[in-house]
């Protein structure tokens, strides 16, 4: 897309991924800056729509991770605003920041995913939904993933080794959605595969895109939480990850088949876990505003399929008038 936009980029926000989408959208503004777009970084809070109806921008570049920017509000407003805007529709938002949701999509149209059952803190509170556990346990086994519902950057997820530890976990997790979801730990590596759409998709010429893997290896054991996502030298990139060619081919085929049924546009990327056991693979969840930060991986897989930062941004960017 070579000609210039005025482009609002919207960061920051309220959730508790604010701190990674302040990074991100600084240095989305910085490459679309050297685009020679004219770049308005905005800090989305209560002067939102006020100020997008001031400035009126050719297009909105949404880089607002958690709540509101990746659960459909941000979606919504903008299509009720008329305004073009980066990235998946509130139906795509919808279906992957509900974690529960997406699994059970997911398994209904047999693509693999961890088995899982979610909780409610409500049920355990009125309808003692905590005598289930015995039977969760059995089914699930330790070790157990504990996580959120809904949210990202692998913010409340919790690692239960024993019945013991599991109620803390599940405390830890409740503190950042009233739905968790406890799932069969895999033990393995950690993948990533980014979608992206073709420039002509929407027109029936070609269909949405899968970059190289990324694998992230924590340089310690456990698990690849939130600090090791986002500190610096805390985790490895190995991309294009060394897989098997059929293992590679196999999870780009995954990605693109839950960025489909999931009704994702514009960009989207998926993670994996390969079993370590099995050699299978699993589908974990869908990021429907991936990291856009020095060690995010969807700019790492560009970078490893031949694209610049600027030419990603510019991908983007241009899918927001194809919808």
């Amino acid at each position: 897309m070579s000609d210039a936009r005025r482009v609002a980029v919207l960061k920051g926000g309220r959730s508790l991924e604010r701190a990674v989408s302040l990074r991100s959208g600084a240095q989305v503004q910085a490459g679309l800056q050297r685009l020679g777009h004219d770049v308005h970084g905005i800090d989305a809070g209560p002067g939102l729509v006020p100020e997008l109806l001031e400035l009126r921008p050719d297009v909105v570049f949404v880089a607002l991770h958690g709540r509101e920017g990746e659960d459909g509000t941000i979606q919504s407003l903008m299509e009720s605003l008329d305004l073009p805007y980066t990235g998946s529709g509130p139906s795509a938002c919808v279906h992957c920041t509900d974690k529960m949701l997406a699994k059970h999509l997911m398994r209904e149209a047999g693509i693999p995913t961890p088995a899982f059952r979610a909780l409610r803190e409500s049920s355990i509170r009125d309808l003692g939904a905590g005598a289930a556990l015995g039977a969760i346990e059995a089914e699930l086994g330790f070790p157990m993933v504990v996580k959120p519902a809904r949210g990202g950057s692998a913010l409340g997820v919790k690692f239960a080794s024993s019945e013991q530890e599991l109620p803390g976990a599940m405390v830890g997790a409740f503190s950042y959605d009233g739905t968790v979801l406890l799932e069969r730990h895999l033990r393995g590596r950690d993948l990533a595969v980014s979608v992206l759409d073709t420039p002509h998709r929407g027109n029936g010429e070609e269909p949405p895109h899968a970059l190289p893997v990324v694998e992230a290896v924590p340089r310690e054991d456990g698990f690849y939480d939130y600090e090791s996502r986002y500190q610096i030298g805390m985790t490895a990139f190995v991309c294009p990850a060394e897989l098997a060619p059929e293992t590679t081919a196999r999870a780009q085929q995954l990605a693109v088949q839950v960025y489909e049924l999931l009704g994702c546009r514009g960009f989207a990327r998926i993670d994996l876990m390969l079993e370590q056991d099995t050699g299978e693979l699993w589908v974990l969840e869908a990021n429907v505003v991936p990291g856009m930060t020095e060690t995010s991986l969807l700019p790492q897989a560009a970078d490893a399929a031949g694209l610049s930062f600027e030419e990603l941004l510019d991908r983007i960017l241009a899918s927001a008038f194809g919808r």
